[in-house]
């Protein structure tokens, strides 16, 4: 028996709680992965932290700044940023328009992230 396609919508998705206070939707979750849209306002940026698995982030809209490690980088659209397991990272939305991003983990993490500020 053939599996159903599954089609998810970012804004149809429940907003998540999250430790950044900005706005956070799952679109995949399964243990090879995960995938969360991340939208934040002009002025949001997240809380420095590190997680315990490999991150790509794609910048779906907007134009913002990230910070892998000691690199601190601007970046804008259609742009994929690699952040090794372990490894401090924060984005920052700088402009005065909305930044948004696809975040996905591999594999999904099954340790706590842990917060540096």
């Amino acid at each position: 028996m053939d599996l159903p396609m599954i089609l998810r919508k970012p804004f149809d998705e429940p907003r998540l709680e999250n430790p950044h206070g900005v706005d956070s939707r799952k679109l995949y979750s399964a243990p090879e992965a995960s995938i969360i849209h991340l939208t934040l306002q002009p002025g949001e940026k997240l809380r420095k932290h590190k997680t315990p698995v490999h991150v790509n982030f794609y910048v779906l809209e907007g134009n913002g700044v990230v910070l892998i490690g000691d690199e601190k980088k601007a970046v804008e659209k259609d742009t994929l940023i690699e952040s090794p397991a372990k490894i401090t990272h924060c984005w920052y939305n700088e402009s005065d328009s909305i930044l948004r991003i696809l975040v996905i983990k591999t594999p999904k993490p099954t340790k706590p992230t842990e917060f540096l500020e």
